[in-house]
């Protein structure tokens, strides 16, 4: 069982500090959810763990395990299982979801030079798209091209569910879906929780956590986490917002 570990975490851009002591802990199991306003620092937080290079780590610690994530690229975070999905998803032109699944499989799950074989992969594909409840067809269109807004989420849900990581932060899978789109959404990562992942929800509404309950719920406002408590803090948000807590 591995923890998420985040410790008096400062971040900067471009000399402006963003995040002004953090400290989190996730473990396998858990779903956190991260909510606040606008500008508070939920998306520079997600960043910032998954390892992008223009976020600057003034002070503090980030470690997953045994594992301390600070000096890490993208590419080894990724490997030592943190997933990151993104609020707006790139549309990759000319690569099947198909090939870009069974290349991030093979990148992070498999032995390196031991590639899962294409028939082999396809049985592993098909049974985590009924999973989630997607057209099979999908996986035979470019990344994202063309795609719907709810399709591009429970894509990025795919990736979840076939790389299989230790911690997945989710960095507003809400955003923009209408109310059938968010149910499915919903579905989707409900029917991947389980004791082997933790995951860190980040949204700015509570309507998705109407579908999904959190173990714990944290409120980041000026980039610190100014509360935490129970999925009834959330529906305390919804009826105050931000300025009542």
């Amino acid at each position: 069982m591995k923890t998420l570990t985040i410790d008096n975490l400062h971040v900067s851009i471009e000399e402006k500090e963003i995040l002004r002591g953090i400290s989190l802990q996730v473990k396998q199991g858990e779903v956190h959810a991260l909510m606040g306003p606008n500008g508070s620092g939920k998306s520079t937080l997600a960043s910032t763990l998954m390892g992008h290079p223009r976020y600057e780590v003034t002070e503090g610690t980030m470690q997953l395990g045994d594992v301390r994530l600070n000096k890490l690229g993208p590419d080894k975070r990724a490997k030592e299982g943190i997933f990151l999905s993104f609020q707006y998803p790139s549309e990759i032109s000319g690569v099947s979801l198909q090939n870009f699944l069974r290349t991030a499989y093979n990148n992070l799950k498999r032995e390196k030079g031991k590639p899962v074989p294409v028939l082999e992969f396809r049985k592993i594909l098909e049974e985590k798209m009924k999973l989630l409840g997607m057209n099979p067809l999908l996986a035979k269109r470019s990344v994202n091209e063309g795609f719907s807004g709810g399709e591009k989420k429970r894509s990025e849900i795919l990736q979840l569910a076939i790389i299989e990581p230790t911690i997945a932060i989710l960095d507003e899978t809400d955003s923009g879906l209408d109310v059938d789109a968010l149910k499915a959404v919903a579905q989707g990562i409900n029917a991947l929780r389980g004791p082997e992942i933790g995951i860190v929800l980040i949204t700015h509404y509570s309507r998705i956590l109407k579908y999904i309950t959190p173990d714990h719920v944290h409120i980041l406002v000026g980039g610190k986490i100014v509360r935490s408590g129970g999925a009834e803090l959330a529906h305390q948000i919804e009826e105050t917002g931000y300025e009542g807590i």
